[in-house]
């Protein structure tokens, strides 16, 4: 794979990636990711361990695919365009061309660098930084990037000839939105994995970026933000937050597409019809705008936007769009195709839910990312293969379509390849005096401010409890908040040594103030039951749950394709498949506990309307290779 040299990780530890480094507004840590206005920092990837369980097992997963992966391979095209030869043939399926894989790479890589400690991680991201850097001197001017024929689109889109054909910008296809993936890896490694030179190679694609756009007139602008962009607005305020440079927060906000985010700052909201995944990474963009700046129209934007999207056009499962698109509010259940919930749109909306959560810590928030991270995320990979879905399809009786590993390369594996990685930022947030315990997830966190670990031991949810037990050299003073989840039952309960500690209303937090002690347990029962949740705008379609949990039905696997459509290629080419007839449910809220036989932990048989023929049910994340149903008619 070309890999050489690089700073090798056996000096690797944890303190490493407490530097601070000195920016021109001052001291900035690449922990706090420059701003203090967050009530609540995301706990760092290398403070957080993940213990056994099925997110442990997604993540080594996720590992070792890519350590099977060639990182020249990704660079191909960076290295062509740049008129340099390649060091090896290019992966195929939607890599053709455009390269857009190897930002999703280099971020998965770093992550995995700081939360594994893994030294072939930190080799692969030092080496990929290293190449781009040779590209962008290369090319000369500070460009740095994969996007075939993008010296004659940026030559012209920089004299001001910009328009839009059906292929794409300037008869391209989403060039910004190609080039965003490789800054964010380029500030992943930053940031995460501490490669100086990461920084540098940055710093100078954001001057080009800089001096290209610096001429054009805000219509320019605008017309050139009708394609696909990207969450370029979010790197460039990144870069005002590293280096204090206030053309960088200028840039920034000249990828604002102001037809969607300046009315959503107002409160309103016009999303019908709109590609879904363009508009959640700028908002996600608009939101980090108002964390550097403190602009309170962007905090507004980032918000409202967050809470249309989660309540009125989300899925049960979380995930969002049909056909990539959102379409028009009030008609959900007709929106149920093979191509239901793209899980690009999962990995930015719990993104920007962790964000949002770090500056108003509210329930609702933590609550929104365990429905997607149970439900679409952890679902989304293949159990057999490194395969991973494109969409999570909610078309009751199809079936899950995943990735060929090294031939497909879709945009959903690209994030895909990120989100295993990433579980370790959602489960723990933590102040200089404050924990908030989120997720019910095997894991431990050490925090740092308390020089204290905290090991949550759980087989949630196969056991309905928890166990946080703690390690402190000399006791410490400190408020912990464990959630009480909107599922859990009246049995819902805590303790601290033994004895029950505050209650809380569901969908709130027990507040835990006290000096702790090295051996102090807490446990908290979790009570689950099922329960029937129906789809916004259409109550004759419901789900069924238990707790937070999402069953699907099995519905076996007639007449599926004998080319096993869950190793198909280009997820375009999905082919007409006749669906079985899928039975209604005769169940109402009252009587689930007698519709629902429980046979084990997280599994239940239901009859059917139609016949005494059970159907099992079990948890979407347990379904592969079978067609299945989340949404059903009931009687």
């Amino acid at each position: 794979m070309g890999i050489a040299g690089g700073l090798m990780l056996s000096s690797w530890t944890p303190s490493l990636f407490a530097d601070v480094v000195t920016a021109k507004r001052g001291q900035w840590r690449r922990d706090s990711f420059g701003t203090s206005r967050r009530a609540a920092q995301l706990a760092t990837l290398d403070t957080v361990k993940l213990q056994d369980g099925p997110f442990r097992t997604a993540m080594d997963n996720d590992q070792a695919y890519l350590l099977s992966l060639e990182p020249d391979r990704f660079l191909y095209y960076f290295r062509t365009t740049a008129g340099l030869k390649a060091k090896a043939i290019a992966y195929g399926g939607w890599e053709e061309k455009v390269g857009r894989m190897l930002g999703h790479y280099l971020s998965a890589c770093s992550m995995y660098a700081r939360a594994t400690g893994e030294p072939r991680f930190l080799q692969r991201q030092n080496y990929i930084v290293g190449e781009l850097a040779e590209c962008q001197r290369a090319n000369g001017d500070g460009y740095v990037g994969g996007v075939t024929d993008a010296r004659r689109i940026f030559t012209e889109i920089g004299h001001g000839n910009i328009y839009i054909n059906k292929t794409g910008l300037n008869g391209v296809h989403a060039p910004w939105y190609m080039l965003h993936k490789m800054i964010a890896g380029l500030r992943d490694a930053y940031v995460y994995g501490q490669n100086d030179q990461a920084l540098v190679v940055l710093t100078g694609f954001s001057d080009w970026a800089y001096k290209l756009t610096d001429p054009l007139s805000p219509a320019d602008m605008q017309k050139m933000l009708e394609d696909e962009h990207g969450g370029v607005n979010e790197i460039f305020a990144d870069m005002y937050a590293i280096t204090g440079k206030e053309k960088y927060l200028t840039l920034s906000r000249r990828f604002n597409r102001t037809s969607v985010l300046e009315p959503l700052t107002r409160g309103v909201e016009d999303l019908d019809g709109l590609h879904a995944n363009t508009q959640i990474p700028t908002v996600l963009g608009l939101y980090r705008q108002y964390e550097v700046t403190g602009d309170g129209a962007a905090r507004r934007g980032g918000e409202f936007f967050w809470q249309t999207v989660t309540q009125d056009r989300s899925y049960v499962i979380g995930g969002n769009s049909d056909k990539e698109y959102f379409y028009p509010r009030g008609a959900m259940g007709k929106n149920l195709s093979v191509a239901t919930a793209e899980t690009c749109n999962s990995y930015n909306m719990v993104k920007l839910t962790d964000r949002l959560f770090a500056g108003t810590p509210r329930e609702e928030f933590a609550a929104y990312s365990e429905r997607v991270l149970w439900n679409d995320i952890l679902a989304s990979l293949d159990k057999t293969t490194p395969g991973m879905t494109y969409y999570m399809s909610l078309k009751p009786g199809h079936f899950k379509t995943f990735s060929k590993p090294y031939d497909s390369f879709w945009c959903c594996v690209g994030t895909g390849m990120e989100n295993h990685a990433k579980y370790g930022e959602s489960i723990y947030f933590h102040s200089p005096n404050e924990l908030w315990i989120n997720q019910f997830i095997a894991s431990e966190i050490f925090w740092p401010a308390k020089k204290m670990r905290i090991a949550q031991n759980t087989r949630f949810p196969d056991e309905q409890s928890s166990e946080w037990k703690i390690s402190c050299e000399r006791p410490v003073k400190a408020t912990l908040y464990l959630r009480r989840p909107g599922w859990a039952g009246d049995a819902f309960n805590v303790k601290v040594n033994g004895k029950s500690t505050g209650s809380s209303e569901p969908g709130t937090y027990v507040k835990m103030h006290r000096t702790w002690h090295n051996g102090d347990v807490i446990t908290a029962q979790l009570p689950m039951h099922l329960h029937v949740e129906a789809m916004h705008d259409d109550p004759s379609l419901k789900a069924i749950l238990y707790g937070p949990i999402v069953l699907a039905g099995l519905l076996g696997r007639e007449g599926m394709p004998d080319a096993a459509p869950y190793a198909g290629g280009d997820q375009l080419q999905f082919k007409p498949v006749p669906d079985p007839l899928v039975p209604s449910l005769v169940i109402t809220e009252e009587d689930l506990s007698r519709c629902f036989q429980q046979t084990a932990p997280t599994e239940f048989t239901c009859k059917t309307s139609a016949s005494d023929k059970l159907i099992r049910f079990v948890p979407l994340t347990a379904v592969t290779h079978d067609r299945y149903s989340v949404y059903w008619q009931t009687t």
